[in-house]
């Protein structure tokens, strides 16, 4: 009796354990944010990589013709069209500031308005009495 109450007990526990989870919070524009500047940081962390692997073929093929001439072996002359490394520079990340809400236009209609709302006319002809 006691081990079944105790099983049961336990079968509580897992059950609650296995509740669902609450949905996480929406990303305010703070985080959004900072999530745009860790995008930019880790692509331009790629072009420095880029950068810095285009420097280190460069050196390794200038060894290769160097060393290749002086031991008299046939060397291919160096390819004319590549491009050269290119310098990502120093980080710079430039936060878009947001839209003022007048700017947005969510106060003003999409259109001007070209008359005023309500007009002297009737919106319909009444119907006649029938005798």
């Amino acid at each position: 009796m006691k081990r079944s109450l105790l099983c049961m007990a336990a079968l509580l526990v897992a059950a609650s354990a296995h509740a669902k989870l609450p949905a996480p919070p929406a990303p305010t524009d703070e985080a959004k944010a900072k999530a745009a500047e860790t995008a930019a940081k880790t692509a331009w962390a790629a072009k420095v990589d880029g950068y810095k692997l285009c420097l280190s073929m460069d050196k390794a093929a200038s060894n290769h013709f160097k060393t290749a001439a002086a031991t008299g072996k046939p060397v291919k002359p160096a390819a004319a069209n590549a491009p050269a490394c290119a310098d990502p520079g120093p980080f710079t990340y430039v936060a878009a500031a947001p839209k003022p809400v007048e700017a947005a236009g969510a106060h003003s209609p999409a259109a001007t308005a070209s008359s005023p709302p309500s007009g002297k006319a009737p919106a319909a002809a009444p119907t006649p009495k029938k005798p």
